[in-house]
């Protein structure tokens, strides 16, 4: 029997807080991440939550979750499976048992557990009765009830006690991993200085957690995680939203132009537009318009001024703004649109994520409509496909759509901070307005990019606008010749971005028996699939496509280099048709998953093990 205290050293873990949408575990669970970061731990997170406000109550679909992956590796996924479970009702822990591994711990908030909460979670007996949780290692904490004792002698209000509760197991899990108390306390002192009870009342119940999790009996061995050998720099643990609002801030200072940010909020992008708010000392201008084409035309006008003109939104908002996205391509005026994408149709699932909007974004537009489609990969790399996005906008003078979605925004890992001087350098074509020569629509003979002239400058007058113009002079025409090449142009000068584009990397080798196929947001559950699979001897190989309108040169090379290939989308299958659109005489295999949640590792090594079989 192992003992009381024994320490189990671990290569990785993967913790969850559930509980009810009121019971604060998505800051229970950041709180514990920034720690595990502070730790150096390498780490990834999926906060996972009810789009409603306030779900009801002690119910399966009132469940709020915040799952966290640590480890002394390179970590690439949230994980698929829990080692620790912390759940506050019964109904967080009826949802989440099915992800759970066998012999877990289990922190259990016992003081929930009535009768009434049983029957709402689909319990016919309580499971902390009925056997069910046998061979678990089962944490039993009446926490309310603990909770009461430890707040006795403060002057604090039973309200208010009771929503210590997630202080309170915080301390149990960061005494079963050997974490230091001190940042969450400074946390806590920080973040309510102007509330003394609150913040009184908080470090107690986390300190009370934590001298539970050294008396109980239940706690048979804690865990420790050592630090990651992480490159040496300044890490901050950054959500996706949040890393792609410092990329558009970044972008614009090394352009030398002014960010002007129009969005109307909705999940799951809103957090960008709360961030650029707080950045006006950076010279960010930030307009939160009535609807979403107010949104996207203000940023339309704020660029034909001058501006890095950016907008936001997700999939039912890029539908809105797709007249207006036809008027900055036919204008080439440069624009951002970062779709962070959820699940649909119509308003769908708005806190769950999927890759449902690609062929939105490459064809949702009236006309020949040609635009330059990107998508970021990873939380920490929204930072740099933001920056980037933004670049290829302005150079190339064309709207840019960044896709990222629910599960990079709202998830997190470890961002390397860094230099703004080392990034690539952003050269804006600007209109020299000494230029006896310039008309509005001549162009660059290699790229076919017209100059950037802002309004009100002498020399540099021109006409812009929905109709369609002659080229070079930009007057309005509707001659059948003319309409003719401006659309030949138009699409020719998004295809010759990839001149200028990164070629693709293969994971592996650069032929061989299957060759795995992702595209955005999916790269952290293939990459940790295929190198688990490669560690095996398996003649696997991956590729992820960031870059989706222009494609990378050789992408053609690299999928004819295959016997096999799986295309593998958190949706129905849009990028394999796109691919069999682009490359027909190439055969491709598909793997979709439309849950709202992103893979797990073990399902995609099962699909992969059976392709390498047939």
């Amino acid at each position: 029997m192992v003992q009381k205290n024994a320490v189990r050293e671990l290569e990785d873990v993967v913790v969850k807080f559930v509980g009810d949408s009121g019971d604060g575990m998505q800051l229970t669970g950041t709180l514990f991440s920034d720690v595990a970061a502070l730790a150096g731990n390498d780490l990834a997170t999926f906060p996972d939550f009810p789009a409603e406000i306030r779900a009801p109550h002690n119910t399966i679909a009132g469940v709020s979750g915040f799952q966290m992956h640590m480890g002394k590796r390179k970590i690439y996924t949230p994980g698929d499976m829990c080692d620790v479970l912390v759940a506050m009702n019964p109904a967080s822990l009826k949802a989440n048992m099915k992800w759970v591994k066998p012999g877990a711990t289990l922190v259990i908030d016992t003081s929930t557990f009535d009768e009434k909460a049983i029957e709402k979670a689909g319990y016919t007996l309580s499971p902390l009765e009925d056997g069910s949780l046998d061979g678990y290692q089962v944490i039993k904490a009446p926490v309310t009830d603990l909770i009461k004792e430890a707040l006795s002698d403060l002057d604090i209000d039973k309200r208010l006690a009771e929503r210590t509760k997630n202080m309170f197991v915080l301390g149990i899990l960061f005494y079963l991993f050997e974490r230091d108390l001190e940042l969450p306390l400074n946390f806590i002192g920080n973040k309510f200085k102007d509330k003394k009870k609150v913040v009184e009342a908080n470090q107690t119940a986390l300190k009370a957690g934590y001298n539970f999790g050294e008396t109980t009996e239940t706690i048979r061995v804690t865990f420790r995680v050592d630090p990651a050998p992480l490159e040496k720099g300044l890490y901050r643990n950054i959500t996706g939203n949040v890393a792609t609002a410092w990329g558009l801030l970044a972008a614009a200072e090394r352009s030398g132009r002014t960010l002007f940010l129009g969005s109307y909020p909705i999940t799951p992008a809103t957090e960008i537009l709360m961030e650029l708010s707080k950045h006006k000392s950076l010279g960010a201008k930030v307009f939160q318009a009535e609807d979403e084409i107010a949104g996207i035309c203000s940023a339309i006008g704020a660029s034909f001024g001058g501006h890095m003109g950016v907008t936001t939104t997700s999939g039912p908002g890029l539908s809105l703004k797709s007249e207006a996205l036809g008027l900055a391509v036919i204008t080439e005026l440069p624009l951002v649109v970062v779709n962070v994408q959820r699940a649909g149709p119509s308003t769908g699932m708005p806190t769950k994520s999927e890759q449902s909007d690609l062929m939105q974004a490459l064809f949702g537009r009236n006309g020949e409509s040609p635009l330059m489609v990107m998508a970021a990969s990873s939380p920490a790399n929204c930072f740099y496909y933001a920056y980037l996005a933004s670049k290829y906008a302005m150079e190339h003078m064309c709207p840019v759509i960044l896709l990222t979605d629910g599960y990079l925004g709202f998830g997190s890992e470890l961002l390397r901070i860094p230099d703004v001087n080392d990034l690539p350098a952003i050269n804006p074509p600007m209109a020299d307005p000494n230029d006896p020569k310039y008309k509005p629509y001549s162009r660059d003979e290699k790229t076919l990019v017209r100059k950037w002239a802002a309004p009100g400058v002498e020399g540099l007058r021109h006409r812009v606008g929905g109709l369609e113009k002659t080229n070079i002079d930009g007057n309005v025409s509707t001659d059948p010749l003319n309409h003719q090449l401006m659309v030949n142009i138009r699409e020719e000068k998004i295809a010759r971005i990839a001149d200028y584009l990164p070629l693709l990397e293969v994971n592996g080798e650069p032929e061989g028996d299957l060759l795995v196929v992702g595209w955005g947001g999916t790269e952290g559950a293939l990459t940790s699939a295929v190198n688990r699979m490669q560690e095996e001897g398996k003649s696997i190989s991956h590729v992820q496509f960031n870059y989706i309108k222009p494609l990378p040169k050789n992408t053609r090379e690299v999928l004819s280099s295959f016997k096999k290939i799986v295309v593998c989308e958190l949706n129905n299958g849009q990028f394999v048709n796109y691919l069999r659109m682009m490359f027909p005489e190439i055969p491709y295999n598909q793997f979709n998953k439309v849950q709202g949640l992103p893979f797990h590792v073990q399902e995609l090594t099962d699909e992969f093990t059976k392709l390498l079989e047939e």
